[in-house]
């Protein structure tokens, strides 16, 4: 197939930016993994130029031999002022904030400071592979309390969950994923209130990532430890998901107020992990890359409606509901009889890569995730191979 660069109406549009054959050129894992004759629309990385301001930062850091230990709270301040004016969360407090490798391993990092080994993690599945693979080397239990059918946090089954994790005695977390990988839920005040008074009640201690929270409409997004009733949780946050940065590694851990005095035994060797070029990047994406999100998220918009007719016209029986967020799309494809493991079907037969939903815990069996975050072209031609390997 050949994909050409989009019209001039078209060049806000990070993802009519690149050309196959260009992105082709690319090293990172989404284009190396699988032979060239694969559409590679499995794991999360973007099909999108890097934004000028953010390449900018790096290449003046570069040019004057800035590549040494990160330093300051500047990536901090810039987090707290795109928060303030994209989700009016006026009290991200820079002093309760700590540079951590990535959203991971801080997720591991926080883990550690307020559960025990052998303690128990509880996730909402289906939910992002790492939260079971990351947890478990951790020496932690994961416990499972499954999403309803809406792709919503099902509170009947969480209490459950937090009942039967904390019945034993020790110390329990909850690993809240928001907005929610793979489905791209969007979880309400409402829902966040409910999720922070439940773990009060139980004694369980919240550790959310939001690594895709930059992906969200602004209007609708709110950060967990916004809301009062979540002063003791703690939250991980980055520019990687919304700015394609994964390979310039950073992230920020942050504490409610009632969480400050668990952040504050970090490790200081845990801040050194960062990479001072990613801290470099992440800053000036807060700062100075909002028009180009702005042009991201309109061009997702775009590729979800298409995806959503792509699939009506040409795989019918794939259930699909447009995420609220993210570039991720849960296709249920039950109902065309390939198993445990579409992807492993599609891969084969159609040459295109999706993530495995069987990965992904219960409620995953049967389903696969499609990354949308590419040139439309791409999406089109990957759903006409699905279809015709049927």
């Amino acid at each position: 197939m050949t994909t050409e660069r989009g019209h001039i109406s078209d060049v806000a549009n990070p993802l009519r930016a690149l050309t196959l054959a260009e992105l082709r050129r690319r090293t990172s894992i989404k284009w190396r993994e699988y032979p060239p004759d694969v559409l590679p629309l499995w794991v999360a990385e973007l099909d999108v130029p890097l934004a000028e301001p953010i390449a900018r930062a790096i290449v003046d850091a570069v040019g004057i031999g800035d590549t040494g230990y990160p330093s300051g709270t500047g990536y901090a301040q810039a987090l707290a002022d795109f928060a303030a004016q994209r989700w009016d969360w006026h009290t991200l407090a820079v002093e309760r904030t700590a540079i951590v490798p990535d959203v991971m391993l801080g997720v591991v990092e926080l883990l550690k400071l307020i559960t025990d080994p052998g303690s128990r993690v509880i996730v909402n599945s289906p939910v992002y592979p790492p939260f079971y693979a990351f947890v478990t080397h951790l020496d932690r239990q994961v416990v499972e309390a499954p999403l309803g059918a809406d792709h919503r946090i099902d509170f009947a089954v969480l209490a459950e969950a937090f009942r039967t994790a904390t019945a034993s005695g020790g110390r329990v977390a909850y690993l809240l994923c928001s907005p929610h990988n793979p489905t791209g839920t969007v979880h309400t005040a409402a829902e966040l209130t409910a999720v922070a008074e439940l773990a009060a009640e139980y004694g369980v201690r919240v550790v959310v990532d939001e690594i895709h929270a930059p992906l969200a409409p602004p209007d609708r997004y709110v950060p967990y430890l916004s809301v009062p009733a979540a002063a003791d949780g703690m939250s991980l946050m980055s520019a990687s998901k919304g700015w394609n940065l994964a390979g310039l590694k950073s992230a920020l851990a942050i504490a409610g107020p009632a969480a400050a005095a668990d952040l504050a035994r970090l490790p200081e060797e845990v801040w050194h992990g960062s990479s001072h070029l990613g801290v470099i990047a992440h800053t000036a994406a807060l700062r100075d890359g909002t028009a180009w999100l702005d042009a991201l998220l309109a061009g997702l918009a775009e590729n979800r409606r298409l995806l959503a007719e792509l699939l009506a016209e040409h795989l019918p029986s794939v259930r699909y509901t447009p995420a609220e967020s993210t570039y991720l799309a849960w296709l249920d494809c039950r109902a065309l009889a390939l198993g445990d493991r579409p992807a492993a079907h599609f891969l084969e037969h159609a040459r295109v890569a999706l993530a495995c939903g069987h990965d992904f815990g219960t409620g995953g069996a049967g389903h696969a995730r499609l990354n949308l975050g590419t040139h439309p072209d791409v999406l089109t031609e990957a759903i006409h191979r699905m279809a015709g390997s049927l």
